[in-house]
């Protein structure tokens, strides 16, 4: 089977979870069967695949998703969106309604996603095949904290924070919540917008330090969830964010925004917080400083959520695309 991979044209330019999922897919499914093709604009291949998979709802995506369906050949579409009644405004919604609309399947990183984008778009549920987020095997494998402190020069405990530095991932409220506590927050990823960062670290009046991006295969990644007091990811939504996932398979203590599908994939697990008010996202890192690690949460993710075992859930549903069905 050959499926090729498409997003929207910058979506490398700053990388975030749904362009690490691209690149995860991209390795894990040959192992399943499934030879990916890259989609160059200079040399395509589209005529050779057996079913095309578009990521992101990007505006402007669903040109390319239409001339996909005008050659004949079986559209997927991951969605990766979390939208509300209320939150619709926010979307080019009519957009968004189109390009699904063209896939023969769509696939979501949950269940629940899939149930909001069904009836918040009016689209059939049945045309849904959610695929679970992963985790690389390679952070289940162990690497001490002291690596990660060593090279950063990094003393004592500290709060974590992994991911894009933007108003989605809300590090501005996570330094705002930090207040009061006597524990530093340390922020790794890529700074998507210079503006927010520079307010993020205006805020934080010293309680922040930034030490930039860490390559996924980077072992300084792994010692930082390993060695790290706290994982907390207050962001406006997530579905449910890779980087909470990596933390989970080190045995971080989780904080994680509520809003979103992240119940789905922790259970009860990890503390839960409403991202626009920091004094609960100060509580639930209280709350969960003082509880004990829960090896069980380690034990759900590397059970349930490694790539080499959600590839071939999404091998089904290229079949199912290529069938026909649903």
């Amino acid at each position: 089977m050959k499926v090729a991979f498409n997003t929207y044209p910058w979506a490398f330019c700053c990388p975030g979870g749904g362009e690490q999922q691209i690149v995860y897919y991209r390795d894990f499914l040959p192992g399943a069967g499934v030879e990916v093709i890259p989609h160059d604009i200079w040399a395509p291949r589209l005529a050779e695949v057996d079913a095309v998979h578009f990521f992101s709802v990007m505006g402007g995506s669903s040109a390319f998703c239409g001339y996909v369906k005008a050659m004949g050949k079986p559209l997927v579409v991951s969605s990766s969106l979390w939208v509300t009644p209320e939150t619709t405004g926010l979307y080019p919604i009519d957009e968004i309604r189109h390009q699904l609309s063209l896939a023969n399947v769509i696939v979501p990183n949950s269940h629940r996603e899939a149930d909001a984008l069904s009836s918040v778009l009016g689209l059939p549920r049945e045309r849904f095949m959610p695929v679970y987020n992963g985790v690389d095997p390679l952070f289940a494998e162990p690497v001490p904290g002291a690596l990660f402190r060593e090279r950063f020069g990094i003393e004592g405990d500290f709060i974590l924070n992994v991911g894009n530095i933007e108003p989605r991932k809300n590090q501005l409220g996570l330094v705002r919540a930090a207040q009061g506590l006597d524990l530093p927050v340390i922020l790794v990823g890529h700074v998507r917008e210079q503006a927010y960062f520079d307010q993020v670290m205006e805020e934080a009046q010293g309680r922040a330090r930034y030490v930039g991006a860490l390559a996924h295969e980077d072992p300084a990644l792994r010692s930082a969830y390993a060695g790290c007091s706290v994982f907390v990811l207050p962001s406006t939504l997530e579905t449910p964010g890779l980087a909470a996932l990596e933390a989970a398979a080190t045995g971080a203590r989780l904080v994680v925004t509520a809003e979103g599908s992240t119940e789905e994939y922790f259970g009860d697990m990890v503390h839960y917080v409403d991202h626009t008010a920091p004094d609960d996202i100060r509580a639930k890192i209280q709350a969960a400083l003082a509880a004990p690690v829960a090896p069980a949460l380690r034990e759900r993710v590397l059970t349930r959520f490694l790539w080499p075992q959600v590839v071939k859930e999404l091998r089904a549903v290229y079949a199912a695309a290529i069938g026909g069905t649903p």
